[in-house]
């Protein structure tokens, strides 16, 4: 039910996009996906968020690895039209629908932090990183680290239009990990 929620965003749009169109594409009845998704708007963040969860970070052994590697991750989702499609979609429509925007916030954006805060703790028990200071701090350098890396991969790939090829990625890195002249060599 998710892939055809998926599958038809991209062909029919956010405002094409009916529950019994993807009733009719999964082959189950309307009522079958009333009763799991109350709404339009639960059924497309749920669709979108599913796509999320195949991103792990990893641990390369330096941050700079692991960086690459979840970042080239990222491109690589971002750059299936279904997930452009989706995501171009499920913003625009978040602009006008205040409740639409905190269900992206709690079902998308916030479970994906996981991936900063795993690989922000593997570079810390490599030495790496210091140890965090306190929590507080902890959670808003998290959110700015996660705005930063997926603002900017999803600026390039859905709004310019531009490739993350290799060398972007290194070079992004580079330029990310700029405060921590130790980790650019890595």
């Amino acid at each position: 039910m998710l892939d055809a929620t998926r599958e038809a965003l991209a062909e029919l749009g956010w405002g094409g996009l009916t529950m019994g169109h993807v009733a009719t594409r999964a082959g189950v009845a309307k009522t079958t996906l009333y009763r799991r998704w109350p709404s339009k708007n639960e059924l497309v963040v749920d669709a979108v968020a599913s796509l999320f969860d195949e991103l792990v970070m990893p641990d390369l052994g330096s941050l700079r690895a692991d960086i690459e590697a979840v970042v080239t991750q990222f491109a690589d989702l971002l750059a299936r039209p279904e997930t452009q499609a989706a995501l171009l979609a499920l913003f625009a429509e978040g602009t006008r629908d205040r409740q639409l925007r905190r269900r992206i916030r709690e079902a998308i954006v916030d479970p994906q932090k996981r991936l900063v805060r795993q690989g922000r703790s593997a570079a810390q028990t490599r030495g790496e990183l210091a140890p965090d200071c306190d929590e507080a701090t902890a959670r808003e350098e998290i959110d700015i680290i996660f705005d930063t890396i997926a603002g900017t991969v999803e600026h390039r790939v859905l709004i310019s239009g531009e490739p993350i090829t290799p060398e972007w990625t290194r070079r992004f890195t580079g330029l990310l990990l700029g405060p921590f002249p130790s980790l650019l060599g890595d």
